[in-house]
This record gives C-alpha cells, structure tokens and sequence, in this order.
C-alpha cells in the first residue's frame, strides 16, 4: 500500500514539475518575442552601407592594422546578428563553480542594442533563465527559476546602463564594422599595440581599452570601471582568440571575461560562438 503510495506522489510530482517548466518555457519565449520585436521595431536605413579604406585614415596605427587584417575594402555594414553560444557561467563570486549554458543573442547595430537570452544548468533538470538586455538605451537583467520564479530584476538605472553599452561595445568583435569611426566610435592612440574607444548612446558614454595582438587582432579589452550592480563598478576584462573568416569578416569564435580584483581576474564567462548569422546594410 506504501510502495504503491510513494509511486503515485512520485508520478504525480514528475507530472506537475514537467507542466510548470513548459508554462515557464512558454512564458518566457513570450517575453523574449517582446524584446526582440522592440529591438528591430523601427530600424532606419545604415550610411555608409559599406567599409571604405578612407573610413581609418588617421586613426592610431595598431587601430588601422586592426580592420585592415579583419575587414576588406567593400565589406557591407553588418546591420544585425544573431548568434548561438555555448560555454561555462561562474554564478559565485568567492570560488570557481562554473554552470554550463547555451544562450541566442541578437545584436542589432542600427539602434544599438542587443538581447542575450540563456540556459544556465543549475541542477540536471533545473535551468536558470536569464535575458541580459540594451534596449532603446535602457540595459536590464532579469533572471529567472525555469522561467517563472524571478530571481533577479534590474531595468533603466544608470548603471545598469552604463555596464549594459560596455557590453555591446566589447562584443563588437563579432561585429567589427560597428567599430568604425562611421558607426560613431572615436579612437585614441595610448601605444603601439593599444588604443581606447569611446562610443555614446544617448545619455551613456563608455570607453574601452583594447590591445592588439602580432597578428592585427583584438587580443583583450579593458573597461576601468563597469558596474555590477548601482553601488559597485570594477575594473573588467576580457580575452578573445579563435578568429575565423564569417562572411567575410575575421572575428574570434571563443573568449572569457572577468572581474579584476587587485590579487587577479576571477572570470565568470567562457563561452564560443557555435552559429552566427548576419544582415547587412542594404
């Protein structure tokens, strides 16, 4: 009578959590259907639709070898992207635990913005759901137990915005066009293997500082201070590698990015590029 008991709970729990993941599943595809229509809703026609040599005269000398060695004269501008990732996410800030997780992102350049929506395994069976945002000039982070039960929530402070645009500025790498002086970003020389970017959008303006590698390539950017959160901004870093011609672009297909503390980074990213798909400026 007890076996049979326990088999029946046993059954009946298996059922109800498989009917609450796929409601958490439906919910949350509807809200990244939301954003991602807000994110391509009223794009504009892209000036110039394509990369000219004269676009990185007078530019530092390690920034024009850069988009001499991944871009060739003619490229189109690359207007959106959308691209699948798989990799490790580190969740603890005092030791290496690191969750695996796959993720969609869409990137859209004309309005500048992007949507990163992942599963993070927590447990076999339990995913995080997290939607890491820049929208309409606004960066929000919402992270969620299958897709229902909200963990985290951050929308539109100024800090959220600020480490948000750092984001997609340091992502650039798999868009490289959205690095030239035409798409609004403005270069200054610190050496021969350095240079620092500076983009604005709207009311936020960052800057990075990223370092070229022998070959021509980013090998590492550096922000002095993102915020983590609306008291705390750090130093941050990231390291790319693995660069592949896609559409006629070079771009690296793996990195990992991380808080610096004084004693070292401790990384919470590792992640590679698995598809990546692009629209050009037409």
């Amino acid at each position: 009578m007890w076996i049979k008991l326990i088999v029946i709970i046993t059954i009946s729990v298996i059922v109800l959590f498989g009917v609450v993941s796929l409601y958490g599943r439906y919910q949350w595809q509807s809200e990244t259907d939301r954003l991602r229509a807000n994110l391509t809703s009223g794009r504009q026609a892209m000036n110039p639709k394509s990369y000219d040599l004269k676009d990185i005269e007078g530019l530092p000398a390690p920034v024009q070898r850069f988009f001499q060695t991944v871009l060739k004269p003619g490229q189109p501008i690359v207007a959106a992207v959308k691209l699948s990732q798989q990799g490790q996410f580190n969740l603890n800030e005092m030791e290496d635990k690191w969750n695996k997780f796959t993720a969609i992102q869409l990137v859209t350049t004309q309005r500048l913005g992007f949507d990163w929506d992942a599963r993070i395994q927590m447990a076999p069976g339990l995913n995080a759901f997290v939607h890491d945002t820049y929208l309409l000039g606004e960066g929000s982070l919402h992270a969620s137990l299958v897709g229902l039960f909200t963990v985290a929530k951050m929308h539109g402070a100024p800090e959220n915005n600020q480490g948000e645009l750092l984001r997609f500025f340091a992502e650039a790498t798999w868009y490289p066009t959205a690095l030239l002086p035409s798409q609004g970003v403005r270069w200054e020389a610190i050496d021969d293997t350095s240079a620092r970017a500076t983009l604005t959008d709207g009311a936020t303006t960052v800057s990075l500082v990223f370092q070229f590698n022998a070959e021509g390539t980013i090998d590492t950017m550096w922000a002095e201070a993102r915020y983590r959160d609306k008291l705390t901004a750090m130093p941050w870093s990231g390291r790319f590698w693995d660069y592949s011609i896609r559409n006629g672009m070079l771009i690296p297909l793996e990195g990992e990015v991380g808080w610096d503390y004084p004693e070292g980074t401790r990384l919470y990213f590792k992640g590679r590029t698995t598809k990546i798909h692009y629209e050009f400026a037409s």
